[in-house]
């Protein structure tokens, strides 16, 4: 099945293996996703008349090759009795 936006994947490679996540964005010609809270950078934002400067942290891009889909159906195991 397709990654795709809104769905649970696990991170199998990187600095946030073993984690898991919701997809909030997706890049499809850099075969790359934004997973929420996995991937965390650090970027700095210069001061403006509208908004206030800083560090501010937020996702970066993730391979798709580094994501697996969490299946929701395995969970929901139900037996078929003949």
């Amino acid at each position: 099945m397709m990654i795709k936006k809104g769905l649970k994947v696990r991170v199998l490679a990187g600095k946030d293996k073993k984690k898991e996540g919701e997809v909030i964005e997706i890049d499809r010609p850099a075969n790359r996703a934004k997973v929420k809270e996995i991937n965390m950078v650090k970027k700095h934002v210069k001061t403006t008349k509208e908004k206030k400067g800083g560090i501010i942290s937020k996702e970066s891009f993730i391979h798709i090759s580094n994501l697996k889909l969490i299946s929701e159906k395995k969970k929901e195991k139900t037996e078929v009795k003949k």
